[in-house]
């Protein structure tokens, strides 16, 4: 198996459903050894969190807990929370989603365990962050994207709000979590100490909505839905043809120029209505239905070929199986087998020389590796 480019680093991850998961998820595929601390009645609820699909657990825990090891404690006890600081000794991270107050009310919170472990670098996740009014209350994924505003931007323009269909709160809140323990790993480099990382759920879904809350703060437009449209931009939006919907994305007026010849309006760039993109975002109630009535009248693979064959882009709106079945991701190569089963799962979205990361291993049976602990405390 090809070692990971963080291939020595130590990881212990006390995560429960799916961010904190999702971040040992992310370090186990780069390489690093990754120990997953579980309670010891049933593990991490994700878990049970479905049908049993593997081992008695469900797919999204196998998804999110690959390549790990797995260890239970008690945490309660004092024997657990030594046995875990026997573990954070030689550990260069240590990540967590407890609920909000636990880890203080447990005695490893971050000040505890970073005065006992000064090169650690403790990240702690939250959902609706470290300090503030809201900081002890708890919180899910489609209540984050309700709060931090998502879901108001998501969706028909005369429908009600919508929550996106992936995680991205919590997948998200993952990412910055290791993007700040890699940054946080680079400045012990130079100092020897380690440090504090906060991340939040309502941080991620503030920034992801940043654009529209930038644009509130700077013009106090309340931003509208745009369902598969563009605010600032025209033609920029899905189109019914007539057999599957297809998205069309005219970014600038060289653009739209070739695509309105190529839908036999080539008068179109010289009408005042619509000869410049804030031309268009003005009369785009005149635009658009002109735009759909002639898309409706020829296949989607046919609109396919002539735009990208005049270089205008545009994409057909995909369904799972269609996406699998592209040939571009195909050659991408994301989804591969687990290591040791029989079932594949979508592998990490980069690259390293070529390369994209290979998954360590499958995910770990509850207490596969209790072994570990004996093993750290006599060391």
């Amino acid at each position: 198996m090809t070692r990971g480019v963080l291939d020595g680093l130590r990881v212990v991850e006390l995560g429960q459903v799916l961010a904190g998961p999702f971040a040992g998820a992310i370090f186990a595929d780069l390489g690093a050894e990754v120990i997953k601390v579980e309670k010891p009645d049933g593990g991490d609820d994700a878990r049970q969190m479905g049908a049993a699909f593997r081992h008695g657990d469900a797919l999204n825990f196998h998804e999110f807990n690959r390549g790990k090891k797995s260890v239970t404690l008690d945490l309660k006890s004092e024997a657990g929370v030594a046995a875990l600081h026997g573990l954070l000794a030689d550990a260069d991270i240590m990540l967590h989603n407890l609920r909000p107050g636990v880890a203080e009310t447990l005695g490893i919170g971050p000040d505890a365990v970073t005065a006992r472990h000064p090169r650690l670098i403790y990240c702690a996740m939250a959902a609706f962050g470290h300090v503030g009014p809201e900081k002890l209350r708890p919180g899910y994924e489609p209540l984050l994207q309700a709060f931090g505003g998502l879901s108001s931007i998501t969706g028909e323009p005369d429908g009600p709000p919508v929550r996106m269909g992936a995680s991205v709160v919590d997948q998200g809140t993952g990412m910055w979590t290791v993007l700040g323990a890699l940054a946080m790993l680079e400045r012990r480099h130079r100092t020897g100490r380690g440090g504090v990382v906060n991340t939040s759920l309502l941080e991620t879904a503030v920034m992801w909505a940043g654009q529209k809350i930038s644009g509130y703060v700077n013009t106090g437009s309340v931003p509208p839905r745009h369902a598969s449209g563009h605010p600032n931009l025209v033609p920029y939006q899905a189109f019914d043809a007539a057999d599957a919907p297809i998205l069309v994305c005219c970014g600038n007026d060289r653009l739209f120029t070739r695509f309105a010849a190529e839908l036999g309006h080539p008068e179109w760039p010289s009408d005042a209505r619509f000869n410049t993109n804030r031309a268009r975002l003005t009369h785009q109630g005149e635009l658009l239905p002109m735009i759909a009535a002639i898309m409706r009248a020829v296949p989607r693979a046919e609109w396919l070929a002539r735009l990208q064959r005049i270089g205008v882009p545009c994409a057909p709106v995909n369904s799972i199986p269609d996406v699998l079945a592209e040939p571009q991701v195909q050659a991408m190569g994301m989804v591969n087998q687990v290591p040791g089963e029989d079932f594949s799962l979508v592998s990490m979205p980069l690259s390293f020389d070529g390369e994209r990361p290979c998954m360590q291993g499958p995910a770990p049976r509850l207490g596969a590796d209790n072994a570990l602990v004996a093993k750290r405390a006599a060391e």
